[in-house]
């Protein structure tokens, strides 16, 4: 595929830019035909890793996103290691309970993310898991092709490259392997080799300490701490996304993923020891600066998601997330996703009742909405400039 620079993408100051049909329908006067080459990449059913398996030197131009969206020399970065206070990192047995829920409180109304320590998620799982993801993406591509679907509506077990590829104005360099593990978990078979007992493992895992978690917010919000898992039913639904950047010849051309909240409750992310992962974080004063998350040994990462924003009312945050391209030039960078959210359910879920006062100082923020319709608008209404959380705003 050429190399051509998107010289009509313009600088997107929203969630989760689209890219209309006429843009992709149309060539540009250098010849290059983006949706050709979007679908012939789609066509290998190799990802990334097929590309860098190619030997390429320089990445295609699909992947070659706006210069402003990138990381540029005068953008605000700072290091989490600097900034505890930022993106603090919790360790869940060190103090009492209350002090524990004061520390996850404070998280979650500010930063939106933080890490966790003695969380109760084996080490030895979350080491299987990351080298079996990792596993998997490094077998041939005839091994993975038959996995390889853009169809959300079929089967638990998918690997794509970049979901939205023919929706978003710039792919990015990563492959992943999406797995639904609970309310029902796929057939041992339906699995990849690779994955195998480890997933589904560090699956029932992970969502024993999404509990847990769950348990702590209730009670950061003033609430009984069976209260999102009892009233709510959080922690029924297990998504799983295995990540994997292969090393990029061109970083400061694309992103490992662009800029962007999470439609869910919660995120439970694990990520090895490359790093990559920046929070858009607020420094005062209206300043906002992106943040890295540098890999702790041991860690889990917990961020607040968009659903889990809308039934605080406001109080947690749902925080504005990117992933570098991978700068390495020998390791790929692996990380896996679980996306904790509620079981299948037609219900309305809106501000929490107890949290608000509809004549009183705290009235509602936002309209109630059920999932299904919450997630049909993630997907049809990203390309607007405000965060999608804003169209569910009461007036």
């Amino acid at each position: 595929m050429a190399s051509h620079t998107l010289t009509h993408l313009t600088c997107p100051v929203k969630i989760m830019p689209i890219v209309t049909e006429a843009v992709l329908a149309v060539a540009s006067s250098d010849g290059f035909d983006r949706r050709r080459e979007l679908q012939e990449f789609d066509d290998t059913k190799a990802g990334v890793k097929g590309l860098v398996d190619s030997g390429t030197k320089s990445i295609p131009a699909i992947f070659h996103h706006p210069p402003c969206s990138l990381p540029q020399g005068q953008e605000r970065v700072t290091s989490a290691t600097g900034t505890d206070a930022a993106v603090p990192v919790i360790d869940l047995l060190a103090a009492p309970r209350e002090e524990v829920v004061g520390l996850v409180r404070a998280a979650a109304e500010t930063a939106g993310f933080f890490q966790v320590v003695n969380h109760g998620v084996p080490g030895q799982a979350m080491a299987a898991v990351l080298a079996a993801v990792r596993r998997f993406n490094e077998e041939p591509a005839e091994a993975k092709r038959p996995y390889y679907t853009r169809d959300t509506t079929t089967g638990k077990v998918r690997f794509y490259s970049n979901l939205d590829l023919f929706q978003s104005p710039a792919a990015c360099w990563r492959d992943t392997i999406f797995c639904d593990m609970a309310p029902e978990p796929p057939l041992p078979e339906e699995l990849p080799e690779a994955l195998r007992g480890v997933l589904i493992e560090y699956a029932d895992a992970v969502q024993k300490h999404a509990l847990w978690v769950f348990e702590l917010l209730s009670e950061s919000l003033g609430l009984a701490g069976d209260y999102l898992v009892r009233e709510m039913g959080c922690g029924e639904s297990l998504k799983v996304a295995g990540n994997y950047y292969p090393p990029c010849p061109e970083p400061h051309l694309t992103l490992g993923n662009s800029r962007h909240t999470d439609p869910t409750f919660l995120t439970v992310l694990l990520q090895d020891a490359v790093g990559g992962l920046q929070v858009l974080l607020d420094h005062g004063g209206g300043r906002r600066g992106w943040v890295d998350v540098p890999p702790v040994p041991g860690a889990l990462i917990i961020n607040v998601g968009d659903l889990l924003q809308l039934v605080s009312n406001g109080r947690f945050r749902s925080v504005e997330h990117r992933v570098l391209a991978n700068k390495s030039t020998d390791a790929a960078r692996v990380s896996v996703a679980a996306f904790v959210d509620v079981g299948r359910s037609m219900r309305l879920y809106g501000p929490i009742q107890e949290l608000t006062s509809p004549h009183g100082a705290n009235p509602p923020i936002y309209r109630s909405v059920t999932i299904e319709d919450f997630i049909a608008h993630f997907y049809k209404k990203g390309s607007e400039n405000r965060p999608r959380l804003d169209y569910f705003k009461l007036e």
